[in-house]
């Protein structure tokens, strides 16, 4: 049927028909930008699509809507021009501790669940491109509700965890060592209970001479089909981890600390001559993951540095935040990454360990990517050149002429950080926008 404005009476004929136009002009405004944001002219690094070139990120809502050359501006109701930035999915950090509360110890030893040696995740994630966390053990299968209502529940970014085998969490150095604390059963129970938000069993900080917790660990991980997450090391003389990899861990489980060095306590990697062992080679090859776990303490340049000369990458990039670590040779995620950068990994190098690698070690693979009809957690880093210094865990620095530098995080379609203002409006547009 067609409208004319000619067919009604004068004055009330041109009204209604001017009011029609501009309805159906406003309604094809609105369908036309389809999308929330418009990530414009970045570098687009997607390991899991095979994405390496510029590419434009369109954001619907919470969810990736559309990856693709050259989209069109009007299609979106904000525009952000990522030119000359390097945009990815968001980072996830697969180690961390973030069971924050103000418990005192319990037992002797740096106190991590519900205690002041953990630390609120919001606080060191979106400034650093991280938009998921795993924490690593701070809570056992008695405590694990308390951390999900004090912790998960309360954060915006996205908080998952790696069950303590230790019943109580991490209480302290004493109560690691309590092996009647440490039930498969009763772990896999509660892991059965939260599926969403436990990814693992964490295995750590026993001195014991034999492989009690962690052949505990990896019978509740083979109870729910999950990997083990295992900080070893502590007994004197060491445990051997040959032994480890081969005749306790399976495939799919993982070795923190990688690039520690801490003899007598604890076998390294590498040799008196710093060579990397042979069946460490081996243990990767079979499919045993090597995550960095950084930390306050786990990290030599060292072992680093001549592991990878030799070949021997990590799987997973991490940080072991946690309250002693957060200012010390680790800084954050960033920093993190910024060190492999400087020990001759490609940008794209780095990115897969720190987003679809991690994913995957963690059975979560609806993660790490920028698919379309994926959560819209996105990372945009500038990688600057300069000089910069970078400091393992003992104080010694590697020098590097490049480092990552968050400049925005969007986490479910909504941006938490802009470290230079890349989604705002000028001062002035806004101003004369409220008169």
């Amino acid at each position: 049927m067609k409208f004319a404005y000619r067919s009604l009476p004068g004055f009330f004929g041109r009204s209604l028909w001017l009011m029609f136009l501009s309805i159906t002009i406003g309604t094809l405004a609105a369908k036309a930008q389809e999308f929330d944001i418009l990530l414009k002219g970045g570098h687009v690094i997607d390991p899991k699509n095979g994405i390496d070139g510029k590419m434009d990120v369109a954001i619907a809502g919470d969810k990736i809507a559309r990856v693709a050359a050259d989209i069109p501006v009007n299609t979106a109701k904000k525009v952000v021009d990522v030119n000359g930035l390097f945009v990815t999915p968001g980072v996830i950090d697969m180690h961390t501790h973030v069971f924050h509360g103000t418990s005192e110890p319990s037992f002797a030893g740096f106190q991590i669940t519900n205690g002041y040696g953990s630390v609120v995740p919001d606080d060191f994630t979106f400034r650093s491109g991280v938009t998921t966390v795993v924490d690593a053990g701070s809570s056992g299968w008695r405590d694990f509700h308390l951390f999900k209502k004090q912790t998960i529940d309360h954060s915006k970014t996205r908080v998952l965890a790696f069950i303590s085998i230790a019943g109580h969490g991490m209480l302290g150095t004493v109560h690691a060592q309590d092996v009647t604390d440490m039930n498969p059963v009763a772990t896999s129970f509660v892991m059965n209970e939260y599926p969403d938000y436990i990814v693992g069993i964490k295995a750590h900080h026993y001195r014991g001479a034999d492989f009690i917790p962690v052949d505990r660990a990896v019978e509740a991980g083979k109870l729910t089909s999950k990997p083990v997450m295992v900080d070893f090391g502590g007994s004197n003389p060491p445990l051997s981890i040959e032994e480890l990899f081969m005749k306790h861990l399976r495939p799919g489980d993982i070795f923190t600390h990688t690039y520690a060095y801490s003899m007598p306590a604890r076998e390294s990697v590498v040799d008196e001559q710093d060579q990397v062992k042979p069946f460490v080679f081996e243990a990767q090859r079979s499919g045993r993951i090597f995550d960095v776990g950084h930390g306050a303490g786990a990290f030599r340049w060292h072992v680093a540095i001549n592991s990878v000369k030799q070949g021997f990458l990590p799987n997973t990039i991490s940080t072991d935040l946690y309250a002693a670590s957060r200012n010390a040779g680790m800084k954050d995620m960033a920093n993190v990454m910024s060190k492999f950068l400087a020990m001759g990994l490609t940008v794209q190098d780095v990115i897969v360990r720190s987003t679809w690698n991690p994913a995957n070690v963690i059975q979560r693979p609806d993660l790490g990517h920028l698919s379309v009809g994926a959560v819209a957690d996105v990372a945009v880093f500038n990688v600057r050149e300069g000089n910069f210094g970078f400091m393992d865990a003992r104080g010694a620095v590697l020098k590097g002429g490049k480092k990552f530098e968050a400049e925005l995080t969007l986490r479910a379609g909504e941006v938490v950080w802009d470290l230079n203002g890349l989604s705002g409006e000028q001062w002035h547009v806004v101003r004369a926008s409220s008169n």
